[in-house]
This record gives C-alpha cells, structure tokens and sequence, in this order.
C-alpha cells in the first residue's frame, strides 16, 4: 500500500534557497525544513544568521530572492492570519516595562482571536509570576517564562525561539526545557529554537540545523547526526592515514592530533588500531566551524 498523504510528514516551515544580502553579511541561498510536531535546534554560534533567519521566516524582514513557507502557505503579503498560530519569544522582551501580567492580558485580548485569559493566569501562576508587579522588575528567567506564558496562551502550534534559554541558570534552562517537552507532547505542535548553547538541544531536539556564515553547514535528524560523527585520536604521525573524505576537521596537540570525522562506522572499520570516541553537538559544531574558517583563508 502507498502512502496516503495524512501519513506523510506535514513541514510547518519550509526554507527554499533564501537569500539576504545586507552587504558586510550574506544569507545564502538557504533551505531547510521543520517537519510537524518536531523540536528544530537551529543552532550556530552568534552572528552565524540565525535571528536573520527567524526575522524572515516570521516576514519581519524582507527576502532579496527564494521561498517561505508557514503551514504550506507562502509568507509575505497580507497573510497576519498565518502569525495566529505562531508564537514568539525572542531573546529582548517586547513589553513596556511598566506593563504588569494583567496590561499584558488586555492587550492580547486585542491582538489574538484564540486568546485564553484563563490559561494565560494559569501560566503566570505555574511559572510563579506576579500578574500585579511591572514586568520590567522581573528577572531575564522570568521576562523569558512571561514570553512563554503569552505565546502558549493564544494556543499557538508553532513556537518560534530566538536564544529562549541564553543567559539563564541551569535550574531555570532545565525548567524551560520540561515547558518545551510539555508543549511537544500533542502531536500538531512544533518547535524551532535557535539556541549557541548546544547542551540544550541535545536533550530535547528531533532535527537539527547548523548555519555557520550564513550557510547551512549541516542538518538532519539529531540523533542520526550525533552517531554518524564521532572522535578519533591519533599520533601525529599517522595523520596522513586518515582519508581525507573523513575528516570535518583536526586538532593538533602536542603529542597526538584529534580528528572529527563525519563516518564513524568507516571510521572504526579503517582505524582499528585508534582510540574512536562519541562526538557532542558543541564539538562537532567547532570542528565545522574552525574547518570552514581554514578554508575561508
């Protein structure tokens, strides 16, 4: 039997060869996808275009050439009905700071047909926020849980997050992650979350896309992505053993060298003989970037 097409993966975001050209930075040609009731990590380290890709995706900014899609829907134009569904939480609060949780209220009630009173009140209390107290006497935890709170409230299905988590104790990221988990749990919501703090994602992230100088370097599924790279140590001298289709990068050492290679089954049917290890996103996200800097020069 062939698959029928409610059995297929629905993208909500879809990327194809977006070009932004401020100049000093280029956007190029980018293209990638979030497939339904998944968690995104877009990762990359600050100034890699990660915010310059959020802004375009929610049409904040304008695209010099390519194609986005929201829900199968092209942005752009008169299509505000798209932004319903989607929440936002960026890295800078976008409220006044005299605005308390109940301003807040109000205002939304205004701006979102599926505005939830009740579940927003519910939220503040569960994140342990004051509705009475002005916002801009909140700590960055809690600006970030208030952020939370308003795009959960109008029962958004996409969350879009610009470095939700930079910034914040590990108890506070912690927290927010279970917020996430919570929220992934029904199948038709979907999360992208731009985040440098690589540890975060690891826990909590399907798919995973790298941009580094305003390219796609890498992207797939996480887990894929984390058993396909791997570690491998060496002796300097036996460097030149190591195929050159293997390597994302190598660092040197006194003694020995480093090598992060993108097979790690060749890996360790070729090199018996050296120490093979798994690599973390943060590692294999640094031995991309050093490479393309080697290359840049």
């Amino acid at each position: 039997m062939g698959k029928t097409e409610s059995d297929e993966t629905k993208n909500v975001i879809e990327l194809q060869d977006v070009v932004k050209d401020y100049g000093d930075f280029r956007l190029d040609r980018v293209s990638f996808s979030v497939p339904e009731g998944s968690v995104c990590g877009f990762i990359g380290q600050n100034g890699a275009g990660k915010t310059t890709t959020i802004n375009l995706i929610l049409d904040i900014i304008a695209r010099d050439s390519g194609e986005v899609r929201l829900f199968g829907e092209n942005v752009g134009g008169d299509k505000a009905y798209l932004r319903e569904d989607v929440g936002v939480v960026f890295d800078e609060m976008g409220f006044h700071d005299f605005m308390t949780g109940k301003d807040i209220n109000l205002m939304m009630k205004n701006i979102y047909k599926n505005w939830d009173e009740a579940a927003f009140f519910d939220y503040l209390k569960r994140f342990s926020l004051p509705s009475r107290k002005a916002c801009g006497n909140f700590s960055r935890g809690m600006r970030m849980k208030l952020q939370i709170a308003v795009a959960l409230s109008h029962h958004a299905k996409l969350l879009v997050m610009d470095e939700p988590t930079s910034g914040l104790d590990p108890i506070v990221r912690n927290e927010m992650i279970e917020i996430f988990r919570d929220f992934v749990v029904e199948e038709d919501h979907t999360i992208l979350l731009s985040s440098h703090i690589t540890s975060d994602l690891e826990k909590i992230a399907d798919e995973v896309v790298f941009i580094d100088g305003g390219r796609i370097v890498l992207q797939g599924n996480k887990d894929e992505i984390l058993e396909k790279h791997g570690l491998l140590k060496c002796k300097k001298a036996d460097l030149s053993k190591v195929s050159t289709s293997l390597i994302v990068g190598v660092e040197e050492e006194t003694y020995g060298a480093t090598v992060c290679v993108n097979d790690r089954k060749a890996a360790e049917k070729l090199y018996p003989d050296m120490v093979l290890e798994p690599a973390a996103l943060e590692e294999i996200m640094i031995y991309y970037v050093n490479a393309g800097r080697a290359k840049s020069h």
